[in-house]
């Protein structure tokens, strides 16, 4: 594996090149976006050099739960126009303002995304332009902010993870050597409580590409036979957190490792808190084996899921980026992965995660999830 991982400093002024120069008047334009500042300047990586202490485990109470009780819980997209992206899986959302919603809606918001696995909104510029103090404010209505231990963040806002490519530097958790830039995730799913509600957005795009894939666990889990389910309910998998610490120990991605790395033992199907159902719970990048098989047939059955996620077409959705787009997930019930189909251009792919923890996976009743 290779990448380039020049550091970023967090002054750095740029724009985007949105085409090569092929001529004189195309080198003056673009030396001339080049010159001026860069709006999201504050926003570049940063890789401090401190270090974090082991995560302590909280009780997480989803705000989901209280929207249940709710008279109407889908009444903060009463003037929305909504739209379906797939049957079972994402919504995209036009006449919401994000930065506007109370804390009622907020809970009602965290209650569609967990039925949805993903919301899609549109025209959130008051969002994005807002601070990172208003970013940590409203991810932590749905969750402890997590802190990333080895990607960039705001110079003095770790809570904030970012991804980060452009012509020339890259601070991405990528590999090179595959022919597909496709991996399947949910976010540092190897902590001991997980993400649940994350919300992502852009600064910088590429003119095209650099879309975000997503799938539903949900779907991918009820696409398998009763009897095969019903197997995979009484299993449980180390999720490892070290590959991607020897990344960075290896000098990329910035080359910081905050906190040391961890492996959890997770159900390999999860049960949502609030409503009820069950999720497949593995993922190619970071789940490593299953808890009481011989390699082999780890190996096997590993690979048969992996595999059913990667090619299930008919239960993922594709998101296209457009200027000031907000997109929120659950990480319990969903899977993605970027797509790096940019590099080419040159352009810059700035992007901002709120990621708050949620609870410790529920396995199906009487699974003993010790390792």
């Amino acid at each position: 594996m290779s990448t380039t991982t020049t550091e970023v400093a967090p002054a750095v002024s740029a724009t985007l090149r949105l085409r090569p120069t092929t001529g004189k008047d195309d080198k003056d334009e673009t030396q001339k976006e080049e010159l001026e500042p860069y709006r999201y300047a504050h926003l570049l990586p940063h890789f401090s050099q401190d270090r974090y202490p082991p995560l302590t485990s909280f009780e997480h109470v989803d705000p989901g739960h209280r929207a249940l009780s709710h008279p109407n819980p889908r009444s903060f997209l009463d003037n929305a126009t909504v739209v379906e992206l797939t049957p079972n899986l994402g919504s995209e959302v036009h006449g919401v303002n994000l930065a506007r919603l109370n804390d009622d809606a907020r809970d009602q918001l965290a209650l569609e995304v967990a039925r949805r696995g993903l919301l899609v909104f549109r025209n959130q510029q008051e969002f994005i332009d807002s601070s990172p103090e208003f970013y940590k404010a409203w991810g932590r209505h749905f969750g402890r902010l997590h802190i990333h231990p080895t990607s960039g963040h705001p110079e003095a806002h770790p809570e904030i993870h970012l991804v980060y490519r452009d012509a020339n530097s890259t601070f991405n958790f990528e590999v090179d050597d595959s022919i597909t830039t496709t991996v399947w995730h949910s976010d540092v799913s190897y902590e001991l409580q997980p993400p649940g509600l994350t919300t992502f957005f852009l600064l910088s795009q590429p003119t095209t590409g650099g879309d975000t894939l997503f799938t539903s666990q949900v779907s991918t889990l009820k696409k398998l036979s009763p009897q095969f389910i019903a197997f995979l309910r009484t299993l449980k998998a180390v999720h490892s957190g070290f590959e991607q610490a020897d990344f960075s120990r290896a000098g990329r991605r910035g080359g910081i490792v905050r906190r040391e790395p961890v492996e959890n033992v997770h159900p390999v199907v999860r049960i949502h808190p609030v409503t009820g159902v069950e999720a497949l719970y593995v993922n190619r990048q970071f789940t490593r084996r299953i808890v009481g098989l011989k390699r082999e047939e780890s190996e096997t059955i590993l690979k048969f899921l992996f595999d059913h996620i990667d090619k299930s077409s008919d239960n993922q959705a594709r998101v296209k980026w457009q200027p000031n787009t907000v997109v929120l997930w659950d990480n319990r019930i969903t899977a993605h992965s970027a797509i790096i189909d940019y590099k080419d251009s040159r352009e810059r792919r700035h992007g901002a995660r709120i990621t708050p923890q949620a609870e410790r996976p529920i396995g199906p009743e009487g699974l003993d999830l010790s390792s």
